[in-house]
């Protein structure tokens, strides 16, 4: 443990090791993406996606490693024994900080299938890890504005029809559809001009659900219900690598996905709009009162 180094040297330290970790695991990624592109056949394809997912999985358990080298956060965990490696989940999560994302793929890793996020189309271009996105089918959205949609009424539509062929490809192989249903990270000034009718989030956003719900159909059956509460404050990225996180609470729970929310389309029935929302908002109104317990412990 170097948690006894001043907090700045503990931030080049776990930044150091964060960069080189991901050029060496991403340089591996490289050869199966690259083949993966190259030769466009389904079955080989998969074979690639398998590979890079165990590359993957271990930058994972190396950042894990570093984390517990250069940090001395107590992490408290529940619920983590319901998750299962061959499964399809839909995994939803309050989002405070860009340590979420890190400390979920630590408690979800090699017990669920990989995490996968939506991301703007044109992160693809970002150096070292667009390609890594890419191979390991990270879903790529354009999405367009009320105003833009208005003037080129041709690509309504386009944003599901993207999400449905990048959904296609996790039919193949288990997956954790990771959604940030709140649309960015918490902060006191967004609740407060949002008028969020909870004390500790954000309102839920349905439409990017509705659209995986859409797209997956049948393959996917459960939610992963995720709560995290960092009790002293959430954490700049920097105070995260700088190891200032003294607590990380989080509370996983599974809950069966109803059936008629399923393959239904949000953009044109609006009972189906009416239900998803329903849905969230109570996922939201549960979520609200493990936050007030974690935060108060």
């Amino acid at each position: 443990m170097l948690s006894f180094l001043p907090p700045p040297v503990l931030g080049v330290i776990a930044s150091i090791l964060l960069a080189i970790n991901t050029l060496f695991w991403c340089v591996l990624l490289y050869i199966p993406a690259l083949l993966k592109l190259a030769i466009p056949h389904t079955g080989f394809r998969v074979r690639c996606t398998r590979v890079i997912i165990w590359i993957s999985e271990s930058w994972v358990a190396c950042n894990t490693g570093w984390m517990k080298l250069t940090q001395d956060t107590r992490w408290r965990v529940e619920g983590d024994d319901q998750l299962k490696r061959e499964g399809w989940y839909l995994v939803l999560s309050n989002h405070q900080s860009w340590a979420d994302i890190f400390a979920m793929q630590r408690v979800f890793n090699r017990k669920a299938p990989f995490l996968k996020f939506f991301l703007k189309r044109e992160l693809i271009w970002v150096p070292v890890i667009g390609l890594a996105w890419w191979g390991l089918d990270f879903p790529f959205m354009k999405r367009y504005s009320r105003e833009y949609l208005i003037k080129h009424p041709e690509k309504r539509g386009e944003d599901l029809r993207s999400t449905r062929r990048a959904c296609e490809k996790f039919r193949y192989t288990p997956v954790s559809v990771m959604v940030f249903v709140e649309g960015t990270r918490f902060s006191q000034v967004k609740h407060d001009q949002q008028k969020s009718p909870y004390k500790h989030l954000l309102a839920p956003k349905a439409g990017g659900v509705s659209f995986v719900l859409d797209a997956m159909g049948n393959s996917m059956q459960t939610l992963v219900d995720v709560t995290i509460a960092y009790p002293g404050g959430a954490p700049g990225f920097w105070d995260f690598l700088c190891g200032r996180v003294k607590e990380v609470d989080m509370i996983i729970e599974t809950v069966t996905i109803p059936e008629d929310l399923k393959g239904r389309d949000y953009a044109t029935d609006p009972e189906f709009r009416r239900k998803v929302k329903q849905w969230l908002g109570e996922q939201w109104r549960n979520k609200d009162l493990k936050l007030e317990k974690l935060l108060n412990d």
